[in-house]
């Protein structure tokens, strides 16, 4: 179950079995109740779909949880502070064991997995920037010290607020709805995803700018990171990087040079 701050999605298989899933958009917040009765839902539409059990249950989230299982921030989501994400699992999923970690350290995890390397660095660009670390084939920092947000790093001292309080990190710079707030100011009005994309395309000046600053603020970055644990490979994920073609090549032509070991998936 891959829990995202604007959508949501589960998926169940298994050695030669067929694989069913589904995917919802978070609706409007009213409370946590509503949220975790959409959960419910989606977990019933796959659970219906099975033949065979479930035996265990991978969750990925991109909010920061602690030791006991309860929501400490969101930014995201930021009603889900205080909330017993591990006790709704538990209840969502009786008598199943139920394990969940960051997203973005799980994707790291993925990635070097899939590319064969020990250490890697992940960049995720979504509704948020995520991110992880894996060095020499573990996660850092480990999750008993808590996430690698990448995302938090700050890449303009004079940059806009995120939704952390600080200025200038990285996620208030490139994220989806960072772009999309940029995008809005050049253009006098508020700019869709898939406007953007169209004007890109077309390579119109406000959309190519917009972009631009983003995969400029990954690529910084990106080289931050090379140069403080050197990895094999760095890669660059996320909904909203995979629905803008050629957003990984402007970050790796920002990083040009200095980066010159990075690849990107």
């Amino acid at each position: 179950m891959d829990i995202g701050g604007t959508k949501v999605a589960l998926k169940a298989a298994g050695p030669g079995a067929a694989v069913h899933e589904t995917v919802f958009r978070w609706p409007s917040f009213r409370g946590t109740r509503h949220d975790l009765a959409a959960l419910s839902s989606g977990v019933r539409a796959v659970h219906e779909s099975l033949t065979d059990d479930v035996e265990a249950v991978g969750v990925a989230i991109p909010a920061t949880v602690d030791r006991t299982g309860t929501v400490v921030t969101w930014p995201g989501r930021p009603g889900w502070a205080g909330f017993d994400l591990a006790g709704s699992l538990d209840k969502l999923f009786p008598g199943i064991p139920v394990r969940y970690a960051d997203d973005g350290d799980l994707a790291a995890l993925a990635e070097a997995h899939e590319a064969g390397v020990r250490d890697l660095v992940h960049l995720g660009v979504g509704t948020g920037v995520g991110g992880g670390m894996v060095l020499d084939g573990r996660l850092c920092p480990g999750s008993r010290r808590g996430s690698c947000e990448a995302g938090h790093m700050i890449v303009d001292r004079r940059g806009p607020e995120c939704d952390c309080g600080r200025h200038g990190c990285l996620q208030a710079v490139a994220s989806g709805p960072a772009t999309l707030r940029r995008a809005a100011v050049l253009c006098g009005r508020d700019v869709s995803f898939t406007e953007l994309r169209a004007a890109l395309a077309a390579e119109r000046p406000w959309a190519v700018d917009t972009l631009e600053e983003s995969c400029a603020a990954l690529a910084a970055a990106a080289t931050s990171l090379a140069e403080l644990v050197h990895p094999d490979r760095i890669t660059i994920g996320g909904g909203f990087a995979a629905g803008l073609p050629g957003f990984v090549e402007r970050v790796r032509r920002h990083a040009s040079g200095v980066v010159c070991r990075c690849r990107a998936v």
